[in-house]
């Protein structure tokens, strides 16, 4: 990362812009236990949840509640995008409570989802370019006129995801929804996640997580998954129209090499000669 620029509100970064350069996964930033909106000012990427994946681009928004989350990047390794922006927008209980004069626990509203895809109305559009101004012009941005664009910001999503009121939507966004671990597996099995990436979206340390799920499925995780995806990459390899490296991708291989070794240890046939045996 880099190229980044904040503004600050009482010690806290609550607005942030930085470039991207080429990756294939990262781990979203966490300072605490905020919140945050996620505009895409270059680029276009995908957002992986414990249980969703999730598009997010110019035009589309994503409202996140805090927890681990990896950001991707979509497209194929062969034609990545070089550079992305992103524009983060960060809220804190303790803050927002206080430019409120709320009390979130007085508030039981909840919604069912921790990532949610937000389109970008002409309203939206036009906040993001505004907190863009002042990103480039930090001289501009005094306290009083940061406080204003949280307020708004609150005021604008409460009416975009149609919450009975700001109390309400402040509240729902610092309660996350914890998946269970067979549910985090199963929307993950065909992902080519590392064992210690599956582990943080299960918001576990690898140790444990490798105990958690030999006590549920029997097997080491390695074991088991690697054996899930060769069952998968058989049917596929069935029709004979798909390429061998769409077949990888789409069983959970990080690579073409990877998927042979494994393939061949599995079945002591490359894929090519199982496709024609």
């Amino acid at each position: 990362m880099n190229n980044i620029k904040t503004l600050e509100y009482k010690g806290r970064v609550v607005f942030k812009k930085l470039s991207i350069p080429k990756f294939k996964r990262i781990p979203t930033e966490s300072y605490e236990n905020e919140a945050c909106f996620i505009f895409v000012t270059q680029g276009e990427y995908q957002v992986r949840s414990p249980t969703q994946l999730i598009e997010v681009n110019a035009d589309k928004g994503l409202l996140a509640k805090c927890m681990n989350y990896f950001y991707e990047n979509g497209q194929d390794s062969q034609t990545q995008q070089d550079n992305g922006e992103v524009l983060g927008v960060f809220l804190y209980p303790e803050i927002f409570q206080q430019l409120f004069n709320f009390d979130i626990s007085q508030s039981n509203h909840t919604v069912p989802y921790n990532l949610k895809q937000v389109a970008l109305d002409q309203l939206l559009v036009h906040y993001r370019d505004s907190v863009n101004i002042l990103l480039d012009s930090p001289e501009l941005a005094d306290e009083m006129l940061i406080e204003n664009k949280l307020r708004e910001f609150v005021i604008l999503m409460t009416k975009k995801v149609s919450a009975p009121s700001e109390l309400d939507f402040l509240a729902s966004m610092f309660k996350p929804n914890f998946s269970k671990f067979e549910e985090v597996i199963e929307k993950n099995l065909y992902a080519d996640l590392a064992l210690a990436e599956l582990a943080a979206l299960c918001h576990m340390s690898l140790s444990t997580f490798k105990r958690k799920f030999k006590e549920v499925y029997g097997e080491s995780p390695i074991k088991y998954l690697t054996k899930l995806k060769i069952e998968k990459a058989k049917e596929l390899l069935k029709n004979k129209a798909l390429r061998i490296s769409d077949i990888a991708h789409d069983s959970g291989f990080e690579s073409i090499s990877a998927f042979n070794r494994a393939f061949k240890a599995h079945t002591q046939l490359s894929p090519s000669q199982y496709r024609l045996d």
